[in-house]
């Protein structure tokens, strides 16, 4: 199966779309940390990524694209995936495959996500790089939701609840996404 896990900064989205690529015995993709790999090496689209990583805006979409194509080639994937937080606008929409089973929103309040991220002081969850995440969620990925809402793949996850009870309805909510190409799924 590829699935998707969207939603607002501090959703949970990351925790939720590992916790089911480990019962899928598929890999979980999280862009966030790919980028942060990346931005490691001394080059000029190190240099990119950093800049906006630092500044809290998207990484530049050529850049974004090309890292998931590379990351999904991999025999791991062969099976599926579980991608963690991408895409976050139209373009990079563009470069993901048609054949995603489901996609995830997880729903928190703006409030919640951001009293999460203060509360996991990672060094590039400022305030500021934090808001600055949470508009561009607004402005450029909530609209992709309607695009998956369309497809009939889209389903809205209260977010607020306990990590299991997430878990637990994620997992019910596959049920009805299975066909007969994934009918050997460990679900």
């Amino acid at each position: 199966m590829k699935l998707i896990f969207l939603g607002s900064q501090g959703s949970g989205k990351s925790t939720q779309a590992k916790m089911l690529a480990q019962k899928l015995g598929i890999p979980a993709i999280e862009m966030g940390q790919l980028l942060r790999e990346k931005a490691k090496k001394n080059d000029i689209e190190a240099g990119e990524i950093r800049q906006a990583i630092q500044t809290g805006n998207l990484v530049p979409d050529v850049i974004t694209v090309r890292t998931l194509q590379e990351r999904i080639s991999r025999p791991d994937c062969q099976s599926g995936y579980v991608l963690d937080g991408y895409p976050r606008n139209y373009a990079q929409l563009e470069g993901l495959d048609d054949d995603i089973d489901v996609v995830f929103d997880i729903k928190v309040s703006d409030q919640e996500g951001i009293k999460r991220l203060i509360d996991r002081s990672r060094h590039d969850d400022s305030l500021e790089v934090i808001t600055r995440r949470l508009a561009i969620f607004h402005k450029e990925t909530e609209p992709l939701l309607a695009y998956f809402r369309n497809k009939g793949i889209l389903e809205e996850v209260d977010g607020a609840r306990s990590i299991e009870e997430i878990h637990q309805d994620v997992v019910k909510r596959i049920e009805k996404y299975k066909t007969k190409d994934h009918a050997n799924s460990k679900i």
